[in-house]
Formats: C-alpha cells, sequence, structure tokens
C-alpha cells in the first residue's frame, strides 16, 4: 500500500512538472488530481515547483510497524519432587524436614515444614500403614496432647505439635497440616518415611 503511494505522489508530481513545463500557467489552470488524504501520510515538497529543475519532490512515509508479536515464553515452575513411591499417601523426607500428601500419583498437600524425633528417640525410616486414628489423643506417657493424631506405627504418629522442638519419635505438623493429615489419611493407607 505504502508503495502505491509512494508511486501515486511520483505520478501527481510529474503531472504537475509536464503542466509547468508546457506552458501552461503554473498555479491555478493546472491539472488537480484528487487523492485520499489517508492515502498519503506524509509529503515533503517544494512549496512551489520549479519549471526548469530536474528534481521530482521526495515524498517519505513511516516504517511499517510490524502488526505481530511473539506471545511471551510461560515459565512453568516446577514443583518440588516427592522423594517416595506412587504408591505412598503420605511421604515424609527427614533430611529436608518435610512432608507431603498424595493421591493418584500426584501432590495433594506440601511440601509442608515437619519436625521429627529427637536423638535417643527417632523416628523409624521405612514403609508403613495408618493404624488408627484420633482426633483428641492424649500421651499418657509423655504427659501431652496429641491433636489430630494418626497413628502409622507403634506409638508413632503424625500430628498437631511444635516446629521448633524435635518429637519424641512423631512427625509433628502445624494445625493446619495436621488437620489435612487427620482428614485425608484413612487406616490402610500407605507411609512412607525416608532419610
Amino acid at each position: 500500500m505504502q508503495r502505491i503511494v509512494v508511486g501515486l505522489s511520483a505520478v501527481i508530481v510529474a503531472v504537475g512538472l509536464a503542466a509547468c513545463s508546457s506552458g501552461s500557467p503554473s498555479s491555478s489552470a493546472a491539472p488537480k488530481i484528487a487523492v485520499a488524504a489517508d492515502m498519503v501520510t506524509q509529503t515533503t515538497a517544494p512549496s512551489t515547483v520549479d519549471p526548469t529543475s530536474t528534481t521530482v519532490p521526495v515524498t517519505t512515509t513511516p516504517k511499517p510497524v510490524p502488526t505481530t508479536t511473539k506471545a511471551p515464553v510461560a515459565k512453568v515452575a516446577s514443583k518440588p519432587s516427592v522423594p517416595c513411591s506412587a504408591a505412598a499417601k503420605a511421604c515424609v523426607d527427614l533430611s529436608r524436614g518435610k512432608a507431603w500428601l498424595v493421591s493418584d500419583g500426584k501432590i495433594a498437600l506440601g511440601p509442608v515444614s515437619i519436625m521429627s524425633g529427637r536423638q535417643g528417640w527417632p523416628t523409624p525410616v521405612g514403609t508403613f500403614h495408618v493404624s488408627f486414628k484420633d482426633a483428641d489423643y492424649f500421651s499418657h506417657e509423655f504427659k501431652v496432647p496429641m491433636p489430630d493424631a494418626v497413628f502409622f506405627y507403634p506409638g508413632i504418629a503424625f500430628h498437631q505439635g511444635s516446629l521448633y522442638e524435635h518429637s519424641h519419635g512423631c512427625i509433628h505438623l502445624s494445625r493446619t497440616s495436621a488437620s489435612k493429615f487427620f482428614h485425608t489419611l484413612k487406616a490402610g493407607d500407605e507411609v512412607q518415611v525416608v532419610r
């Protein structure tokens, strides 16, 4: 389109020059060609045409602006991997201090922070199964409440507890995480604890 406009402008100028050089009056009697305003974007021409000049006025147009742009590339944040097998419904990584709930091989919750067993009271490592749950369990041995307890090994459970003090082998979770573990896990579900 811009080449047509430039070419059309050159024709207009050439007709004007031909009319001027043929002896006809240069201003009002010269033939006029109507050009739509939207066809010429910018013209640079002398205010009067010199009939003896061989220079053709130049028509300039702005450079075209690209109409297509590349869409920004979306970066997908990678999820941290779960260090347990796909069979696990709950996964605990003692060395990282993290735990996950897994459903159909996908992360349902996590990683969440945990606190595990202290020296002399280690959290057992291996594959276990949920044996029972008790929302208001109280440890008579250690004289402490264990809200939302999910037992997966004799005397060892996920439960709400301090994330600053090590346990006597249990997996301490925040109140929100403990509630989620309690309401998600059921008897028989596989729990894997890795180091």
